[in-house]
């Protein structure tokens, strides 16, 4: 019996532990709890804008390129900001693990996420925002939420 308990406590805290795909209003939320919401005069709208276009508010999104790969909601680069094991020459600017980015507890990407806006480049950092909400519309990411 104390073996079947503790296969269901571990069973438990693995699925706990995966990504999700989040809500756009859930996500919303959780930025304004957080302050990402308006933090550096960044928008809500714009950083859903930015989730949506770089994972999709996939928070265990990774992309890879010949040099570097991206973890989580935020799509968080391993040469500057995170510790994947893998990228030569990697700065760990977030002081965090990579993997670390790839479940649903999102406030350590939030907190990462705020570490790089505050670079020179700002949130234009990530091509996603460049390409896809940089000087647009972005009403329809907050609308009803």
């Amino acid at each position: 019996m104390k073996l079947l308990l503790f296969l269901a406590a571990c069973l438990g805290l693995y699925y706990t532990s995966e990504g999700m795909v989040y809500p756009r209003c859930d996500l919303h939320r959780i930025m304004q709890e957080t302050g990402l919401a308006g933090y550096r005069g960044i928008s809500a709208a714009n950083w859903l804008c930015l989730a949506y276009y770089e994972s999709g508010y996939n928070t265990d999104a990774v992309n890879n390129s010949e040099a570097s790969r991206d973890y989580g909601i935020f799509q968080i680069n391993s040469i500057l900001w995170c510790n994947d094991g893998k990228t030569a020459g990697a700065v760990n600017a977030c002081e965090i693990s990579c993997e670390s980015l790839l479940n649903d507890n999102i406030h350590d990407d939030i907190e990462c996420a705020k570490r790089v806006v505050r670079d020179p480049n700002g949130i234009s950092a990530w091509v996603g925002w460049r390409n896809h909400c940089r000087g647009r519309d972005l009403n329809r990411f907050t609308a009803g939420c």
